[in-house]
């Protein structure tokens, strides 16, 4: 950790991390910035466009219905996670005497100048057009037609011209989540609990298009980066644990063919992770919006074997934040729907990250809680949220966050099974010691299987994860060495309840009787987006980069029916990190 100190301080990060640009997709959000920044940009991973003929939400035509039997294990897991809390449970009244025992708050927390009441304003999906006089007179004279109706005679010849609204083409980010549903759009999330969004309703040429588009307006809008001096940028890209080969190459052909930077290098997060918080060794648990996930790294190197995708993350939170409140009648008689309204799931993230809190005794609290119906302006509407501290307990009884919306995408697309992160490590690095040693040497790796998610609560994956890593030191030091990142992470009360249940998941023959959560030095946010900036500086012009050139040439098969050539042309070499 000393040595990643001394080779990557803030001034070399200022200094030689101006043309080096990390893109982090997640499900929900993108983080992108370049590597000298403090933070990135978070934009919501969200496209909208015009279109009448399309759904509003795209992924309304994939919704499954909750059954009976999943409501009953609701029921029953909000029982169990009542009795922990010292709260009544689901059916009984409360006695207004419970003991609210206030719970420690620890770990990395937003600043208390959070906007709690935030209006979400209604996106303006038109823009203002100027057209001249000649230009008006030389279309009619071609006959073409006008979708307006036709603008009356100027007579003023004098600099003229007439203003004309129109459609906006595409709309991105939280501008997408925000149009009113009577708008003409389709709003379309083109990566979907922790995979691209391909479904029968939405094709993966489309879902790239997407990527493009998305990631395209905020190096231009954003980072002011212009087409023209894209060329002269590098390309770090972070990528989810929960992706597929197939899904690597892909983004990889986006960064380098459709958005043309020079070169890319892929890093995953739990590595980035580590790096971001100037660790070498540590159980890295990643709680994203829409999926989880658990991996071990040991001196720099991710152990495959302990990884562990859960299939929910902060969105479900929410979406159970609700549910209860409409249980217990302390929601507003109004329509609030995630499916249709995707401007009412930034409401409800807002309303966890602000009053949820894992705590014992009943928590409650006075809010704001905004309608937004059919375009017109948000109303607001007082009210008393209670049982504030279940929501977030789903995390370890995962039978409270019911996935009734937005199921894990379709396998079949994606048969190009070959490991772009697994199958290439015989690179000499240089520099002596054991860089140059194959990463995956002692073990067992199947990139015939895709991966596989497990429902089983946040304890039970951390616990199975390290237990999987061999020797009983390394484990004694991973239970010690706990990271939570992701925008869950920050959630109060968190860091106690993981290191409470852990403990009690682990077996008794094992002589493990230390769990700690180490604190984050950073917003768990964006802790593997600065890993990757970190990484990108430290293994900046080594072999492990993909030149763009290379990449389209010896990568992609052109005019074939497989799309990707074999990996021996891909480098995509993660580093890791060994301390002297």
């Amino acid at each position: 950790m000393d040595y990643l100190k001394s080779v990557a301080p803030t001034q070399i990060l200022s200094e030689r991390g101006s043309n080096l640009v990390v893109i982090n997709p997640g499900s929900a959000y993108v983080r992108i910035g370049l590597a000298r920044d403090e933070k990135p940009f978070n934009v919501p991973n969200c496209i909208a466009r015009y279109n009448t003929g399309k759904p509003y939400v795209v992924d309304q035509m994939l919704n499954t219905q909750v059954t009976t039997n999943q409501h009953v294990d609701r029921e029953r897991a909000y029982n169990t996670a009542a009795s922990l809390l010292k709260i009544p449970y689901l059916d009984e009244s409360s006695s207004g005497s419970a003991s609210r025992k206030m719970g420690r708050i620890d770990g990395f927390n937003k600043p208390s100048t959070t906007k709690k009441d935030t209006v979400f304003p209604w996106t303006d999906v038109y823009e203002d057009v100027q057209i001249s006089p000649v230009a008006s007179e030389t279309s009619a004279d071609k006959g073409e037609a006008s979708a307006t109706k036709a603008a009356p005679d100027v007579t003023d010849t004098k600099d003229a011209s007439e203003s004309k609204r129109k459609y906006r083409k595409t709309i991105f980010g939280e501008e997408a989540m925000t149009i009113s549903p009577n708008e003409p759009y389709c709003i379309r999330h083109p990566i979907r609990r922790g995979h691209f969004n391909v479904s029968p309703h939405y094709s993966a040429q489309q879902v790239c298009e997407d990527l493009t588009a998305i990631l395209d307006w905020v190096l231009l809008e954003k980072l002011h980066i212009s087409h023209s001096e894209r060329f002269s940028f590098h390309a770090v890209l972070v990528v989810p644990e929960t992706f597929d080969s197939r899904e690597i190459k892909e983004m990889l052909t986006i960064v380098l063919g459709g958005l043309r930077f020079n070169s890319a290098v892929v890093h995953q997060e739990g590595l980035s992770a580590v790096f971001g918080n100037g660790l070498s060794t540590a159980c890295i648990v990643n709680m994203g919006a829409q999926t989880s996930t658990v991996v071990c790294i040991e001196d720099g190197v991710s152990l495959p074997n302990t990884e562990k995708i859960l299939p929910f993350g902060g969105e479900d939170i929410c979406r159970c934040l609700l549910w209860i409140q409409r249980h217990y009648q302390k929601w507003p008689q109004i329509r609030t729907d995630v499916l249709a309204k995707p401007i009412d799931m930034l409401m409800l993230n807002q309303l966890k990250e602000s009053y949820c809190d894992i705590r014992e005794g009943e928590v409650e609290a006075a809010a704001t809680v905004h309608s937004y119906e059919d375009g017109m302006p948000a109303m607001p509407h007082k009210t008393t949220l209670t049982s504030l501290n279940v929501p977030p307990m789903g995390l370890f009884y995962p039978n409270l966050l019911v996935p009734e919306v937005f199921p894990q995408p379709p396998r079949e697309w994606f048969q190009d099974y070959e490991n772009m992160l697994e199958d290439t490590w015989n690179m000499d690095f240089g520099g002596g010691g054991n860089m140059g040693l194959p990463m995956w040497d002692s073990f067992a790796v199947s990139p015939s299987k895709p991966k596989k998610e497990e429902k089983i609560g946040l304890a039970e994956a951390i616990t199975s994860s390290i237990l999987s890593a061999g020797r009983i030191d390394l484990r004694r030091k991973l239970f010690s060495s706990i990271q939570l990142i992701g925008g869950v992470g920050s959630t109060k009360g968190l860091v106690r309840a993981v290191e409470e249940r852990v403990l009690r998941t682990i077996p008794p023959t094992e002589a493990i009787n230390t769990v700690e959560v180490l604190p984050s030095r950073t917003d768990p946010t964006f802790v593997t987006w600065k890993g990757g900036a970190i990484l990108g500086i430290l293994d900046f012009g080594r072999e492990a980069w993909i030149e763009r050139q290379e990449w389209m040439e010896n990568g992609i098969h052109k005019g074939s029916t497989k799309k990707y050539k074999d990996s021996f042309y891909i480098e995509g070499q993660a580093m890791y990190f060994i301390n002297p």
